[in-house]
């Protein structure tokens, strides 16, 4: 099973107790490192979110970019329309390339919190959308949580614990990018309060 959403975990399905939970976790901090120190989005760039949840990063982009978020929750997705209105197009479906080939190409694809729900062979699929998606010299920028030697006891048991069961080293994550995107790079952040260790991809098409 690639994520767990019964017992406890399931009110994570809730979109404002999702947010909440975020929050709580350092979320804001994630994104806003996310947006301005890794994707470094223009305003006049056009970003793809897959698996975009409530969108939330899309409060940390600049306001006039071209925003596309698809998510397969229908609450997710009816959170996000509420809060952004017109500054978003926000999609209930799993994206597939049919989706791609009426859509502009993208100067980044984002996926955050996205593999570590999936099996490789998922993610490989993934990965060959967003390269899809992408316009040349474009990016695909994610992060996840990750595992790795001597983190701290806290961090370890905190990701063990996360919905989803597919949580990788970062040269695991790696190797799920790297036969479609030759230019790839990773780093692991460690956060000090609440431990968390993150692990970021930057590809380029």
């Amino acid at each position: 099973m690639a994520q767990i959403t019964s017992g406890a975990r399931a009110v994570l399905s809730i979109p404002f107790i999702y947010s909440s939970f975020q929050y709580l976790m350092g979320a804001r901090c994630i994104w806003r490192y996310l947006a301005n120190d890794v994707m470094h989005v223009k305003s006049s760039d056009c970003v793809l979110d897959i698996g975009c949840g409530p969108a939330d990063l899309l409060a940390y982009l600049p306001e006039n970019v071209t925003y596309w978020g698809f998510d397969i929750s229908e609450d997710y997705i009816k959170k996000a329309k509420l809060r952004y209105r017109e500054r978003g197009h926000f999609v209930c479906k799993l994206l597939e390339q049919a989706d791609l080939d009426t859509l502009p190409k993208f100067d980044k694809v984002v996926l955050t919190g996205v593999f570590h729900h999936v099996s490789d062979d998922m993610a490989h699929k993934i990965v060959g959308l967003a390269y899809s998606a992408l316009k040349e010299g474009g990016q695909m920028v994610s992060v996840d949580p990750c595992y790795a030697q001597d983190q701290n006891k806290i961090a370890r048991f905190l990701i063990s614990k996360d919905r989803g069961q597919n949580v990788r080293l970062e040269s695991d994550y790696k190797m799920l990018v790297s036969d479609i995107f030759k230019k790839n790079k990773t780093h692991v952040v460690h956060r000090a309060w609440i431990p968390y260790t993150h692990c970021y991809m930057v590809c380029t098409k």
